[in-house]
């Protein structure tokens, strides 16, 4: 039955983690009117972080490319 386990972890790879030069092209994109969800479908990240990046909550000091 060995080899109907699953992987330690839940065998889930994990997504990937929005670096400080990610974020000025994610907020030009969200101020061009961009869905939150199709940023977040390129990053491979959970809408929710888009959302703090537009709420401020993360990387405030960060401004968007021009």
């Amino acid at each position: 039955m060995a080899g109907n386990r699953k992987p330690s972890g839940g065998g889930r790879i994990p997504s990937y983690h929005i670096k400080p030069t990610d974020v000025p092209l994610i907020k030009k994109r969200i101020l061009q009117g961009e869905f939150l969800n199709r940023i977040a479908a390129d990053y491979d990240v959970n809408p929710g972080r888009i959302s703090e990046i537009k709420k401020g909550h993360r990387f405030p000091d960060i401004p968007p490319a021009v």
